[in-house]
């Protein structure tokens, strides 16, 4: 009976394939727990619960981004976010920006999972002016703001299983 070895080497590359899938679709779903976690951060921070709406002119640095996010943009977008937080002096911001760099390393996880490659950001060189300086406070909940509606985004992208 010839079957024999062709049905064994189907029988292991059916297994490999899912053996593959699985850890894809763990870091998929640890990536939302924590995008969630943050997003519950963010909310519990006092003076982010009394602020409608803030408006910080300066801040052409905030990301913008669109509604079909790929990983790479998503990877942009954190790393953006990530250099912002740093800079700002609140204690608020200490676990968030661990937070953002665990996200970060989960999602380069999961594009190297899907063969992608993700390249650094260049950077933002200076945030250390006016801006930051005469309203800690505003730029604050500017950003949070900011980074809350991407996290909800991202988490729906997620969804979708992302492109590179």
């Amino acid at each position: 009976m010839r079957c024999g070895p062709l049905c064994h080497f189907l029988w292991l590359w059916l297994c490999l394939s899912y053996v593959d899938a699985v850890p894809t679709q763990k870091i998929q779903a640890d990536t939302k727990v924590l995008i969630k976690t943050i997003i519950t951060r963010i909310n519990a921070i006092s003076h982010m619960q009394s602020v409608s709406k803030y408006s910080v002119s300066g801040l052409d640095y905030l990301p913008d981004f669109h509604s079909a996010l790929s990983l790479s943009m998503m990877n942009d977008l954190l790393e953006t976010y990530q250099k912002i937080l740093i800079n700002l002096p609140s204690r608020n911001l200490m676990q968030i920006s661990n937070d953002m760099e665990n996200l970060q390393q989960l999602l380069q996880l999961l594009a190297s999972s899907k063969g992608c490659h993700l390249t650094q950001v260049p950077g933002i060189n200076s945030l250390k002016g006016s801006i930051l300086e005469a309203s800690i406070y505003s730029t604050e909940v500017v950003v949070l703001k900011g980074l809350k509606v991407f996290l909800k985004e991202m988490l729906q992208q997620l969804d979708f299983n992302p492109a590179c």
